[in-house]
């Protein structure tokens, strides 16, 4: 897979995504966002990776928001930032996907780190949002997610004062998973990638969709039913025997169902 804006590379059971504007704070942009999802959607359909480790070039940033450059200047959705299908890409995914997070994150960039599974972050990082400090505000994702992290008190200060949260203290209030040194971020982050992977890969897909469908409504639980339960269910006994007899136009036999 070949893309402008994020760099991708698979290591064993890992697939590591790179966000890759460092020039301008790894910020997404019209097709970062798309990349992003695109991404994310051929790793669902591949069994190769295991586990995503999602990152930001350079040292500095891991992701400080977005930028609107090139779009329409329109209310409609063609001037909106696609961020929601990042989000969702990242939510679909079978796959556990670990924020390695290397710098600031900020904005839409804190966002993304809060929809991944799990936040590893060196020391010297740093965690924030800003919008209402520039008359933008994030009610989905960036709320709810947060509130789930954090609890509701400490959310809505997060949200209404926009303070600048140390990688410690990100750690302290449950925003993130693990702060290690900054040279050891790399091998860190791998390293807890690859304990993940050792896992049955069904049982976390089914784990994460679970987590996921409380949020997620009528997707969430259809996601459930139809990727898990219902291929489960595909796999059994009964499902089977009632197949067989519908296709060789017989009365299918009970004893077969299994328990």
């Amino acid at each position: 897979m070949t893309y402008s804006t994020i760099l991708f590379e698979e290591d064993g059971p890992i697939a590591k995504v790179t966000l890759n504007r460092p020039d301008d704070g790894n910020m997404f942009n019209l097709q970062m966002c798309h990349e992003l999802r695109d991404c994310l959607n051929e790793i669902r359909r591949e069994t190769r990776t295991r586990v995503v480790i999602l990152t930001g070039a350079g040292d500095h940033f891991f992701c400080i928001g977005g930028r609107k450059d090139g779009m329409e200047d329109t209310m409609l959705y063609a001037g909106t930032l696609p961020t929601l299908e990042m989000y969702e890409a990242i939510d679909k995914l079978q796959k556990p996907v670990i924020a390695s997070v290397n710098g600031f994150a900020v904005g839409g960039g804190n966002v993304l780190q809060m929809v991944c599974d799990c936040t590893i972050a060196k020391e010297s990082a740093v965690f924030r949002q800003v919008g209402p400090m520039v008359g933008s505000f994030d009610a989905g994702y960036g709320t709810w997610y947060l509130e789930d992290l954090v609890g509701k008190k400490k959310a809505k200060e997060i949200w209404y004062r926009n303070p600048k949260i140390s990688a410690r203290e990100a750690l302290e209030l449950g925003l993130i998973n693990k702060v290690v040194p900054d040279d050891a971020l790399e091998a860190e982050t791998k390293a807890f990638a690859l304990e993940i992977a050792d896992r049955g890969a069904f049982a976390l897909a089914s784990v994460k969709a679970a987590f996921n469908a409380r949020h997620g409504g009528v997707s969430g639980l259809s996601r459930m039913a139809h990727d898990l339960l219902l291929r489960s269910y595909l796999e059994s006994d009964e499902a089977h025997e009632l197949a067989d007899a519908f296709a060789e136009r017989r009365k299918p036999d009970p004893s077969k169902f299994g328990a």
